[in-house]
């Protein structure tokens, strides 16, 4: 019981991180689609990095899995407003903006979960 209360508050957490990011960028850029890649790009790097702590770091294996992993950055990343972006821009005849969206997002994420791994054993 207590596991799903910290994906609850995790994923509610993460959900606030994720409008309050999304519509920053929003602001800034004038487009969505710059705030899901930012969001999608920060938590890849933070979950490579995090699913490490478990094994490097002292920290609870239930918070990290429940909370951080499951909830919050579960709730953080998006990939349903990947999705309905692509669609998106592909209903408005963006083809190649598109394609070159998926790439760099698909691209970057796995980077930086990478990077997020590495930067850890360190």
């Amino acid at each position: 019981m207590f596991n799903l209360f910290l994906v609850a508050t995790g994923g509610a957490t993460g959900a606030v991180l994720r409008y309050i990011l999304t519509n920053f960028s929003k602001s800034l850029l004038s487009s969505s689609i710059y705030g899901t890649l930012s969001v999608n790009i920060l938590g890849s790097f933070l979950i490579g990095y995090l699913i490490t702590s478990v094994y490097v770091k002292n920290i609870p294996e239930d918070f990290v899995k429940f909370f951080l992993i499951i909830g919050l950055l579960g709730s953080f990343t998006t990939f349903s407003a990947f999705s309905l972006e692509v669609v998106n821009l592909i209903m408005s005849k963006k083809i190649f903006f598109s394609f070159l969206f998926i790439f760099i997002s698909i691209t970057s994420c796995i980077l930086f979960a990478y990077l997020g791994m590495i930067i850890n054993k360190f």
